[in-house]
């Protein structure tokens, strides 16, 4: 349900850039692990360890890519519909009580994230990864006020 609602997301020219790639466990694990390879070459093994520990847990994974283009506009303009589409999937899982949370890490760049996920990064990209499921406990965000943000012109 919540990619039937994302694939309604406005999309200039209807061009429908998105790709939805639901991970399964085993997929999941391989990425968990691909990530704490690259942590652990920058940071240790301690902290690789204790990232693929918390990636392990995340109890469900899904990809968005969007179409590359060669036009600069029409590239901008599907990146700002896969985003849409990706705000309207997460808004209606939150409305269903699951949490979503979406990254954009260095995993995402990584070309052996590609192979894993099966995507070819010479047609799309990554936009987001996204891990869902009930929220152990609900942190608080603070925004800026409505009044710090926007400007009434005349």
């Amino acid at each position: 349900r919540a990619i039937e609602l994302a694939r309604w997301a406005p999309n200039h020219h209807a061009t429908e850039p998105w790709h939805f790639y639901l991970l399964g466990s085993e997929t999941a694990m391989e990425v968990a692990k691909l990530n704490a390879d690259l942590v652990g070459e920058k940071s240790g093994s301690a902290a690789a360890k204790a990232k693929f520990e918390r990636w392990s847990a995340m109890p469900g994974w899904l990809v968005v890519t969007c179409d590359k283009s060669d036009d600069e506009i029409r590239a901008r303009e599907d990146y700002a519909a896969c985003a849409c589409a990706i705000q309207n999937m997460m808004l209606y899982l939150w409305d269903e009580g699951i949490g979503v949370k979406w990254t954009t890490g260095a995993v995402t760049r990584e070309p052996r994230f590609y192979d894993i996920i099966w995507a070819d990064p010479d047609v799309e990209y990554v936009v987001g990864l996204l891990w869902y499921g009930y929220a152990q406990e609900v942190p608080m965000i603070r925004r800026k006020e409505v009044h710090e943000i926007s400007v009434n012109l005349p």
